[in-house]
Formats: C-alpha cells, structure tokens, sequence
C-alpha cells in the first residue's frame, strides 16, 4: 500500500430532494420533521462563528430527505466554505476554522447523518520531499534480461516471475485485453510520458483530485516533482504495452488512467480527495479502479468515532455510487501482518497526520479504507514460491483473492534473481518494489481482461469470475517473517473453501481469456 501504504447513467429530471431519497434510500432515515430543510430556520446560533481553530477539511453526509442547498447554507452558517458537493451521493466537502464546526452541524440532524474532520493537521501549504524505497533496475541487469528474452517476450519478461505465476504470459497469446476497458490509478500519480506506459495512457479519464475537485487540465495527474512513483511502478503492472521496450503488463491491450489523491509532500490520501477520485473513476466510464493505499489518517476508521464514522460513510457512498455506474474497485490489504478478521488488533500509527495514539480496535467495527468496505475486492500478496508475503495483511472472509506482491525472501530463478515486482518509474525507468500495493494491481490487470472477455458483466459478476476462477491454494506449513526465516504458519485459517491467507486463491489471467 501507499504510506509502505466510478458510473454511467445521468439522474431522472427531478427535484433534487427526491432524487437523493431514491438515491440514498440505503442510508438510515431521520423524521423530515426534525429540522426545517429549507435552511431558514434551525439549531445554528445567530451568532458570528469562531474562527479560532485550525482550518480543517470536513465531509457531510446528508441524510435522505435533505437538500443540498440546504446543507451548503449551515454549512455557511456554521463557518464553514463549501468546497464541493455531490448531489448523486448526499456528501459536502468543506472547510472551516470553526473548532466546533462538526459538532453545529451534527445538532441538525435533520439534514446530516454524520460529519467530520478528514484530517488531524491543520491544513496548510506542503513542500515535497524526495521519497525512497525503490530499488531502480541497473543496465546491467537489464542486458542480463534482454539476453534471456524469449521470441514474443519483452525485454525485461524474463525477470517478470509475477505474470508467469498468475499465467499472464499465456493469456497474452489469447488476447491482451479490449481497448474498452480502463482501469483507473487512484494513487499519487502517473508518469503518462513513459514510453511503456504513454501508448495505453488515457488523458481524457485522468485528473488530480487532491483537495476534492477534479483538475483535468494537461499534466495534472503527473507525479509531484521529487515525488512518489509509487502510482507509475502500479500503472506499469496493469497496462505497460507490448511494444517492445521494457515490461509487459497484465493487460497491456486495456487503456490506464491516473487519478491522482496523494497530497505533495507527505503523499497522505485524504478522505476529500479520495471520494472525488471514485466519483470521478464513475461519470468517467471507467470499469475497474485500482486503489493500493488506505486512507489517513486512520489506518482504520471505527464507526463509534463521530469524526472516523463520517468518513466511512462518504466513501462507503462513493464507492458504491461507482459500482452502480459499473465499475469495480480492487484494493490492497495492507502491509501490517495482521489478522483483519481478529477479534482486535492494535492500531499504532493512528492518525499519522500529527501524533499517534496506540489504541485496541475491533476490525469489524474500525475498518481500514477503502478495502474493508462491502463490494470491494480485497488482495493479499505473495512471493514467487507461493507463501504469503511476509508483511502482507490477512484475514479469513476478508481477504477475497491474492495475488503476486513480491517478498524479498521468496527469491525466484529468474536473471536478476530478485522476489520484488518489476515495474515502471518515473524517468523512464524500472524498478522493483514488494507490497500488496503491488498484488492489487494483478487483481486490476485480470479483472480487467475478465471485462474485456464479459463487457457486459456488472463489478459484482466480475468479483465472482475472479474467486471462482482463482487457483486453489492452501495454508501451507511455514512463511518467511520478516529476518527471513521459515516459521510456522500458525495463523493461517481454512473455512468455506478459502483460506486467511489467500481468500478464494491466487487470480488466474489465463482463466479469464479462455
């Protein structure tokens, strides 16, 4: 994950009001009678709103009988500056220097289900810094490759255990995958000038939402300069092109779009940014998102927190906004080596916008965004030899597919002799990274050629294609940990035909072209 950590039918003419009644019936109802919705007459004092906090980002979730307009004039009233509002989906973004901006707007439950601040830090203006972690690929290695390269192979194929392990490079005898699918990079960017990347890139469906409103103009999805290429290593494993140069991507026939969330600098996801991403991924006809990252600041959000349950609520909207426009999300399960379907775990980074608190969670009730939501295809990671990666996150009915992550333990027989995913990076390059920010991509990739073979299958048929034609894998005897050494698998679980580890199996391309 980032932090190493969308849909296609326009609303009926009628009356806002109604239209969020039919479109938000699922939310849970409040007497119409509770508050005026006409925003003339409630709860919010008259008097001038303070301004002595610390400017913060809020989302709104309106219930169902409330109006938009409605909800932008309290959140006036309240000292708060709307930033943007989705009609479709109930959610206000806003900023407020107001320290009890949340809680005015809580009182008026007439019009909101739930509010809160998306942030800890006091927004402000953020410098980039140069990022880490990315081992480049040297020439010499790359000679090494190109020297093994087979008829048919990219340069750098020999080195690509990943797309042998889920049998992509026998899918791409069938077919590549249709131009008529787009898989969308929720993630810090994408370097489209990449020659392995430029010939798939779609422009048309890319834009920078960090702050919460889409910025389409040329070049905004881009990386921030010194900044992540951790969206760019993710682009290369869904759609780099066969085309003779560098990589192959899982489905290198599909188009790849950038949509970029990460804020310069610290490339934390916010709540706002986030939700402008899936929304837009939606009335941009994109059919699958992939999201390798969890929203900050909370590595997971408890809904018995007022603050923590509003964010849960406008993404849980958004995402399934997007579902109902058709497009189905993949998300990685995280780098922590837990068990998310423990009756608790501890929680040590949260928020990690400012100080964190170490606190005992309940995983079913304190989720980790966006993969916990309902809908969402949740991927663990693997090395070559088939064993979870060592820091991979797991969980029995959580986890739904896995899928190659890379673990530097696991080393395969391949020219470079390297258990890391080899992908795309910034300046033309290539590089390896590990982590399930790297198996959700193979999931994109596969869900991607599923669509291209069914492209009238809704998300939650291709959610199935993808359990059910995932290769069976059982919990094995030992994994590496983290020093490297074989320990016993003690905390893998089997029920129902899956397993904590690996959900339903390891995803299979090759199945999904036949």
């Amino acid at each position: 994950m980032a932090h190493l950590g969308p849909v296609r039918r326009r609303a009926l003419a009628v009356p806002v009001g109604l239209a969020l009644t039919a479109s938000l019936a699922f939310l849970p109802s409040v007497p119409a009678s509770a508050v005026p919705l006409d925003g003339t007459a409630d709860a919010v004092t008259a008097a001038k709103p303070s301004t002595s906090g610390p400017k913060l980002s809020y989302v709104a979730n309106l219930n169902a009988y409330a109006t938009v307009k409605a909800a932008k004039k309290a959140v006036e009233r309240a000292g708060g500056t709307v930033v943007t509002a989705y009609e479709q989906i109930g959610v206000v973004v806003a900023h407020s220097q107001n320290p009890d901006f949340a809680k005015e707007l809580r009182a008026q439950r007439g019009l909101f289900v739930s509010v809160g601040a998306t942030r800890t830090a006091p927004m402000q203006a953020v410098q980039t810094t140069e990022e880490g972690a990315t081992q480049r690929l040297g020439a010499a290695d790359a000679a090494k490759a190109a020297a093994q390269a087979q008829e048919g192979q990219e340069p750098l194929e020999p080195n690509q255990w990943d797309l042998r392990t889920i049998k992509a490079d026998e899918a791409h005898k069938i077919n590549d995958g249709s131009r008529n699918v787009t898989v969308g990079i929720i993630d810090t960017g994408v370097d489209d000038t990449h020659p392995d990347l430029a010939p798939n890139f779609s422009k048309d469906q890319s834009a920078n939402c960090v702050g919460g409103v889409a910025d389409t103009t040329e070049g905004a999805w881009r990386p921030y300069a010194d900044g992540s290429d951790h969206g760019t290593h993710v682009a290369g494993t869904i759609g780099a092109a066969r085309n003779g140069l560098g990589i192959s991507g899982v489905a290198p026939g599909v188009k790849i779009a950038a949509i970029k969330v990460s804020e310069p600098g610290t490339s934390l996801f916010y709540t706002e940014a986030v939700v402008c991403g899936f929304m837009f991924a939606a009335e941009k006809g994109i059919e699958v998102t992939n999201n390798s990252y969890y929203v900050d600041p909370y590595l997971f959000n408890c809904k018995t927190d007022d603050d923590q349950k509003a964010l849960v609520e406008a993404i849980g909207r958004a995402t399934k906004y997007a579902e109902r426009k058709g497009t189905l999300h993949v998300a990685s399960a995280g780098n922590s080596n837990q068990d998310l379907a423990a009756d608790s775990l501890v929680d040590e980074t949260s928020p990690n916008d400012t100080t964190p608190v170490p606190r005992t969670v309940d995983p079913s009730v304190c989720l980790d965004l966006p993969t916990q939501l309902p809908g969402v295809v949740t991927v663990s990671a693997t090395g070559d030899k088939g064993l979870r990666s060592y820091y991979s996150s797991y969980g029995l009915g959580v986890v739904d597919v896995a899928a190659p992550g890379g673990d530097k333990w696991q080393v395969p027989a391949t020219p470079d002799a390297n258990g890391r995913v080899l992908s795309t990076v910034l300046g033309g390059g290539y590089g390896y990274k590990q982590g399930t920010s790297m198996a959700a991509p193979h999931v994109a990739g596969v869900a991607a050629l599923l669509k291209s073979a069914h492209p009238y299958a809704t998300p939650s048929q291709l959610q199935v294609m993808l359990k059910t034609q995932s290769t069976k894998a059982a919990c094995p005897t030992q994994i590496y940990d983290a020093t490297g050494a074989l320990i016993n698998a003690t905390t893998c679980q089997a029920k129902w035909g899956q397993t904590g580890y690996y959900g339903s199996g390891v995803v299979d391309a090759l199945k999904a072209v036949e």
